[in-house]
């Protein structure tokens, strides 16, 4: 089965039209589809269409939100409710073509965990077009996994991904980023970009900042998580050299001004002095929180799992060996036995 997990957020004229599509695309293919359409809080007639679908198709599964909680958690609501073994993501807007989920799926079977879509032509202003370049250039330089459109939402997971993922905030488009962070093989394939039809985009300028600040967050849990001392510490103890340094130098220079033939330093008249004390303070600052978060860290770590295992051999087979050794072992020393009788 496929679980296909569609955000929607006041797109009723869409919504229709997407579920014929994806009904034509599981009959062409011969997919087992359940569409989970989760209403993020819309204020137009979108339940009301999402209800009437699931009365006429038992495919469809719908999730509504009391308010508009953000993407990331009507992907998270979704993931819960998914039953497929592979879940694939989309937009509510008909720019997502579902006619793609085979090259998807395609690729998935290549050995690949999480697959995102790459709108190579893209119907979108310039204002849109040019900062999510921008964005996915620092994505790819930052953490390593260079895709070409990470805010892409047409994208395909193996279910295992989800089970270890957890989003929250605005985490939505860094999924693969988190994924490859725990060792998951992360790939894309070029998809097609439709022009949007209906309504207006949910996204604006006001992304830009929100999202280099996620940035900065996911570059901090994936590579520090478990060990935020490294970053914060380190940190800390730069500014606590600088500081210390400073503190030094202007103790030399006091000293030698008091020598006879100089001129008096007076250190409170000294820029540098207050300079090396905000250092300090810094520095001491940065160390005291990272032993704070390595304490919550440890914590957390308690009930939760910071690795992931990909295959186990199997025990039966184990046992059936060891039975086997057992009975040759038996075997032998009754053979051994009836030689010395």
């Amino acid at each position: 089965m496929i679980s296909v997990v569609i955000p929607t957020l006041n797109e009723s004229e869409s919504i229709g039209q997407l579920h014929r599509e994806l009904s034509k695309v599981a009959a062409k293919n011969d997919y087992q589809l359940q569409i989970i359409f989760v209403d993020d809080g819309s204020t137009d007639t979108s339940w009301k269409i999402i209800e009437n679908l699931a009365d006429q198709d038992d495919c469809v599964l719908g999730i509504r939100f009391r308010r508009n909680f953000g993407k990331a958690a009507a992907l998270s609501a979704g993931f819960d409710a998914a039953d497929g073994e592979v879940i694939i993501t989309m937009d509510a807007d008909l720019q997502d073509d579902p006619g793609e989920f085979p090259l998807l799926l395609a690729k998935l079977d290549q050995g690949f965990d999480v697959v995102s879509g790459w709108k190579q032509r893209r119907y979108d202003p310039w204002h849109k077009v040019w900062p999510s370049r921008v964005f996915n250039a620092l994505v790819g330089w930052m953490t390593g996994v260079k895709l070409h459109d990470h805010n892409c939402g047409l994208k395909c997971y193996r279910r295992d991904v989800i089970h270890e993922v957890r989003l929250y905030g605005e985490l939505h488009r860094f999924v693969p980023v988190l994924a490859a962070s725990r060792g998951f093989n992360v790939g894309e394939v070029v998809v097609e970009h439709r022009p949007r039809e209906h309504g207006q985009s949910k996204y604006g300028w006001s992304r830009i900042p929100k999202g280099f600040l996620d940035l900065l967050t996911v570059q901090f849990i994936t590579r520090f998580g478990q060990r935020p001392q490294h970053w914060l510490g380190t940190a800390g103890m730069l500014s606590l050299a600088a500081g210390m340094f400073g503190m030094f130098y202007l103790a030399m220079s006091w000293c030698w001004s008091r020598l006879p033939g100089h001129e008096a330093v007076h250190l409170h008249e000294t820029a540098a002095l207050y300079y090396s004390l905000v250092a300090l303070l810094i520095g001491a600052q940065l160390l005291a929180v990272g032993f704070v978060a390595e304490m919550i860290a440890s914590l957390v770590s308690r009930d939760s799992d910071h690795f992931s295992v990909k295959e186990h051999t199997s025990p039966e087979k184990s046992a059936t060996q060891k039975g086997d050794a057992s009975t040759q072992k038996s075997d032998d020393t009754l053979a051994a036995e009836n030689e010395s009788q």
